[in-house]
């Protein structure tokens, strides 16, 4: 479901043809305008996780294709912003919940990570929608206000939601405890 970012040129094709699709595009933090600047950036990302400024994993289908990206981005003080896309032909087919489920449970129980910020346009309501729709996720605007300001200098844009690790956690084990009941228990 989930691997760490190469310099694979077949890899990075895929992924260039499916960021630029224009409903997809406007929606991407690092966004590139030709294949060689994708190249770049993917460089670019790969050395910057060596140095732990942030956490960046491709998306892949059930059969292993390149279908999209995960990042947690300006990461300080055990928290950072998630940035995620997936192409538009991969939309609504539950791809976007499985890749955060795993990418949240390898920065949580992995890394020293105790805290997902996502800050999403108002306009961006797929995203919104599907934020909204974790059990783990708190809107921020007014718990986070210096945070929610930052992002909101000028004019609202954006709203803030929060991933607590704790809150994650709680439910991640609520679920592994709810499917082993579901086990039918062996003779």
């Amino acid at each position: 479901m989930l691997k760490k970012r190469e310099l694979n040129g077949h890899e990075c094709h895929v992924l260039f043809e499916l960021m630029t699709h224009p409903d997809v595009f406007p929606f991407v933090r690092q966004k590139a305008y030709s294949f060689e600047e994708f190249m770049f950036m993917t460089k670019q990302t790969i050395e910057a996780e060596e140095r732990g400024e942030l956490i960046s994993r491709t998306i892949l289908d059930e059969w292993e294709n390149p279908i999209g990206t995960i990042s947690l981005f300006d990461i300080k003080d055990q928290a950072g912003f998630l940035g995620t896309w997936i192409g538009k032909p991969y939309h609504g087919k539950g791809f976007n919940s499985l890749a955060k489920e795993a990418f949240f449970q390898e920065v949580f129980f992995e890394k020293d990570i105790a805290t997902i910020f996502m800050r999403i346009r108002q306009i961006n309501i797929r995203s919104r929608k599907a934020a909204e729709k974790l059990p783990y996720t708190v809107r921020a605007n007014d718990t986070r206000p210096l945070i929610f300001q930052q992002l909101n200098k000028d004019e609202y844009i954006y709203d803030l939601y929060e991933i607590p690790k704790d809150l994650f956690t709680m439910n991640y084990m609520r679920q592994v405890s709810e499917q082993a009941e579901l086990q039918p228990l062996e003779a």
